[in-house]
C-alpha cells in the first residue's frame, strides 16, 4: 500500500476516473432497474435485462480494479476533518465497497437462478430452473442492497456537498474530474 502523499492535493487520475464511472453506473444501473418492466414482454425487455447484466458485471470489473489500483498504486492523500468524520467516511467508503461487491454476486446468482437471456444470443444456465421462490428471494434481497447502496451515496454525495459549501476545505476538489 502506498503512503500518504503530504503535498498531493488531488487523487490520481485513474482513481478519479474510476471513482467517477462508478457512480455512473450505478445511475445507470438503477434507472434500467427500474424501467425493465415498462418493456413488453419479449426481445425489448430480454434486451433492456441484459444492458442491466453487462452493465452490473462492468460495475463489478471496475470496482475489482479501482480497489486494487486504490491498494496499491494509487495516491493517498490525507484524511479531512476531525477524528468522528474520518471514521464515518472509512466506514462509508467500505460499506459502498462491500454493497457493491455483494450487489454484483447477487446479480450474478439472480441471473442464474432463473437462467436469463442475454441480448436473445446466449442464455445463462440456470442452477434452479424450476424454483421460482428462490429466483425471487434472491431478487427480493438483490433489491433490498440496491436500496441501501442508493442511500450509502446519498450520504457520500451529502457529505462532499457539505464539505464544499459549509466546510469549504477542498475535499471535492481532490475527486474533480477537471483540474481547475
Amino acid at each position: 500500500m502506498q503512503t500518504v502523499n503530504p503535498t498531493a492535493t488531488r487523487y490520481d487520475s485513474v482513481t478519479i476516473l474510476s471513482h467517477w464511472f462508478m457512480a455512473l453506473l450505478i445511475g445507470v444501473q438503477w434507472i434500467v432497474a427500474l424501467s425493465i418492466d415498462l418493456f413488453p414482454k419479449g426481445p425489448l425487455r430480454v434486451d433492456a435485462g441484459s444492458v442491466h447484466i453487462v452493465c452490473g458485471l462492468t460495475w463489478g470489473v471496475v470496482l475489482v480494479a479501482h480497489v486494487l489500483w486504490r491498494r496499491s498504486y494509487g495516491r493517498q492523500l490525507r484524511p479531512v476533518g476531525n477524528r468522528l468524520t474520518i471514521l464515518l467516511a472509512t466506514i462509508v467508503h467500505w460499506a459502498l465497497n462491500a454493497l457493491t461487491g455483494l450487489m454484483v454476486l447477487l446479480g450474478i446468482t439472480l441471473a442464474s437462478a432463473r437462467g436469463d437471456s442475454l441480448f436473445n444470443i446466449y442464455t445463462i444456465p440456470s442452477f434452479a430452473p424450476d424454483d421460482k421462490a428462490l429466483a425471487e428471494q434472491i431478487a427480493v434481497i438483490h433489491g433490498t442492497v440496491s436500496v441501501t447502496i442508493l442511500i450509502l451515496v446519498g450520504f457520500h454525495a451529502a457529505a462532499a456537498l457539505f464539505h464544499q459549501f459549509v466546510w469549504k476545505d477542498g475535499v471535492m476538489d481532490r475527486m474533480r474530474l477537471l483540474r481547475r
